[in-house]
């Protein structure tokens, strides 16, 4: 059975709630654990904190709510809703084949981060884990790990396995009832590391670290929140859209919008008061990356009372993350050859996943001394991995983010746009809060994703 056109109830979500899990879920993933954290702390604690809230009420909010409408108007995938809405102009389909490609490259290298999770909730289980203190073992651990063609293409061969078999039960057997367990799960879990880290030494200093007001805060932490608001609610490459594609017509885009922000805020935040007091109790600095997280993190647990049972929920705690994310990426690009090509969801879901599993060996064998790895370091600067990263992080994921403004904000009919934004929205149908949401994508936008573009290549 195809799920085009008009899809079937069973192609829609069973309840909003189940919308603002899935959608959470794809917007909650590694940034929120191993970035957020060390860009708040290091950037002016409480000021960046506050700033980086505002960005996501000026600047996440109104792009979420943009690419949830379209998707909810055409009920289609990227691709399929700008050649509906753009009769007048084709060129637009690009933003939706950007948005795709962009998705289908960062799940290809995304599984293999993810894949490190995996083998790091294996090494919890089995107590795989140096006996001694030595921070230079931990490192070497995960250096081995990073180096290991074997190792990276057996965890990614498992993460993108179960991350199909999800997207294969289809939208609400599949991705909804796994959205609805695994975000409360996340948040359980996310609940229990937060208590424990309220018994340890490091708290105190670690939330003065965190919210304290310094002169830290600069034009460089301004942009940094801007971007991080960005791409931590997972806007510009169409997943919101698709998803938004499985609302029923009468569901509310602005209230489930704001929902979603507020949760995926809510684990970046969590997150900093799980990971610093930890750090900080054993005497280790906190740092960006997966540094954070496959070094510190099992470094200081393992020296901390209960810390064996703590390393263990940190790393179902990634996993989930990971896979939340994982399955909206996969599916959108699901969604895409179903839509385009009319295929079942066994086949679509089948050959899109062998297709982004392939893609992803290269960025698995990235660590090693070949081509992949050494060699294009040595040519470009580079490795496969962190190419790809580099392409989707500062070319797609902005570009998208500005098309999807700039087609809303100016090409969308602007009757339909706003009967879209104030259906069955109390607070939609603010005629202020309308006219506000029309500036901001119109105009502030697509101004400052330009300038966040224009700082992460470097240009200022």
């Amino acid at each position: 059975m195809t799920e085009q056109g008009n899809r079937k109830s069973s192609n829609h979500w069973k309840s909003s709630l189940g919308f603002v899990a899935a959608a959470a879920g794809s917007a909650v993933g590694l940034g929120n654990i191993w970035k957020f954290p060390y860009i708040a702390g290091q950037n002016g604690g409480g000021t960046f904190v506050l700033f980086y809230l505002l960005c996501i009420a000026i600047l996440g909010i109104p792009i979420m709510i943009a690419e949830v409408m379209l998707g909810r108007t055409t009920q289609s995938s990227p691709l399929r809703a700008f050649q509906r809405l753009s009769t007048r102009n084709s060129g637009w389909q690009f933003v939706g084949l950007l948005g795709i490609f962009a998705g289908i490259l960062i799940l290809s290298y995304y599984s293999i981060v993810a894949g490190w999770g995996l083998h790091y909730l294996f090494l919890s289980l089995v107590g795989g884990f140096p006996q001694d203190n030595n921070p230079q073992a931990y490192t070497d651990l995960f250096d081995s790990l990073v180096q290991s063609a074997r190792l990276n293409i057996w965890w990614h061969s498992v993460f993108m396995a179960i991350t199909t078999c999800v997207v294969l039960r289809g939208i609400r057997g599949g991705i909804e009832r796994f959205a609805n367990w695994g975000m409360l799960a996340l948040f359980i879990l996310l609940g229990m590391l937060a208590i424990y880290a309220s018994t340890l030494s490091g708290f105190v200093p670690a939330v003065k670290f965190l919210f304290a007001f310094s002169e830290n805060f600069t034009w460089t932490s301004a942009l940094e929140a801007l971007g991080h608001a960005f791409f931590s609610l997972s806007l510009g490459i169409g997943v919101m859209l698709t998803y938004g594609s499985y609302l029923q017509r009468h569901d509310d885009v602005v209230g489930t919008s704001i929902a979603i922000a507020i949760a995926d805020t809510v684990v970046a935040i969590g997150a900093c008061l799980v990971l610093f007091p930890i750090a900080f109790s054993v005497g280790l600095e906190p740092s960006a990356g997966p540094g954070l997280i496959f070094i510190n993190i099992p470094l200081a647990l393992l020296q901390l009372p209960f810390g064996r049972i703590g390393l263990l929920v940190f790393f179902l705690l990634l996993l989930l993350a990971a896979l939340t994310s994982a399955i909206s990426l996969l599916e959108m690009a699901v969604a895409f050859l179903i839509d385009s090509l009319s295929w079942s969801r066994s086949v679509a879901g089948f050959t899109m996943a062998i297709f982004i599993y392939l893609l992803g060996i290269p960025s698995a064998i990235s660590g090693g001394t070949g081509f992949f790895g050494a060699g294009l370091k040595q040519s470009l600067g580079m490795t496969w991995f962190e190419g790809a990263d580099y392409l989707a992080s500062n070319w797609l994921l902005p570009l998208g983010g500005i098309g999807i403004s700039l087609f809303v904000g100016w090409q969308l009919n602007s009757h339909q746009r706003l009967n879209e934004f104030s259906n069955n929205s109390r607070i939609g149908s603010l005629a202020w809060l309308y006219s506000s949401w029309l500036l901001i994508i119109r105009w502030l936008s697509p101004i400052v994703i330009t300038i966040i573009m224009l700082h992460n290549l470097g240009v200022f």
